[in-house]
């Protein structure tokens, strides 16, 4: 088992890597989680510059990591290199990044939003949602007449029921997720 430990921009992203159904994949794949999930509370205190961040990342190697994978939002900036600059980086770090959102990886696990909604409901280009929390409000109001209060509580309402990571990476439009999940199997068959 490859020892990986967890550094996210936010408290959903934290709720979803910390949930059963992932820690079952990580299993599944040869990988083992240590420490809890770092939620950095903002993708400010990613930075190589942040003393935070450097702390952390310390903290999960002494703890036993092998290798630290970040998550991030790209939050609708040019490009994938301009957002992985400004993230740290070590040898031992993967930096991941969510398009536009983590909240666009919902978007693209049909399922779920179809058991959630009471109807058939598909998104054909998750990532090309400029806002997809936005977008998942206004869809939840629309088809159960209740909003989203809380981006916390709706990440658990994904996850009850049975939103995964894996449902996201099988959309054909949704290659960030996917990309995590390759990049998660790619560190364990390394050891």
């Amino acid at each position: 088992m490859v020892k990986v430990g967890f550094i996210v921009e936010g408290a959903c992203e934290k709720i979803i890597l910390k949930a059963t159904e992932f820690k079952a994949y990580l299993q599944s794949k040869g990988i083992e989680q240590v420490g809890d999930v770092i939620d950095m509370d903002g993708k400010g205190n990613l930075k190589s510059s942040s003393q935070r961040m450097i702390t952390q990342v310390q903290l999960l190697r002494d703890s036993g990591a092998v290798y630290v994978v970040i998550l991030r939002d790209m939050d609708n900036a040019k490009s994938f290199s301009a957002v992985k600059n400004e993230v740290y980086q070590a040898e031992d770090t993967e930096v991941c990044i969510a398009v536009q959102e983590l909240e666009a990886w919902f978007l693209a696990d049909s399922n779920t939003l179809s058991t959630l909604f009471q109807t058939s409901f598909t998104c054909d280009l998750p990532e090309t949602i400029i806002n997809p929390f936005e977008l998942l409000v206004a869809l939840r109001k629309q088809y159960t007449g209740r909003g989203i209060g809380d981006k916390k509580v709706f990440a658990r309402t994904m996850l009850v029921n049975g939103f995964t990571i894996e449902n996201a990476a099988k959309h054909p439009n949704c290659p960030s997720a996917s990309y995590f999940l390759t990049k998660l199997q790619t560190l364990a068959s390394a050891n």
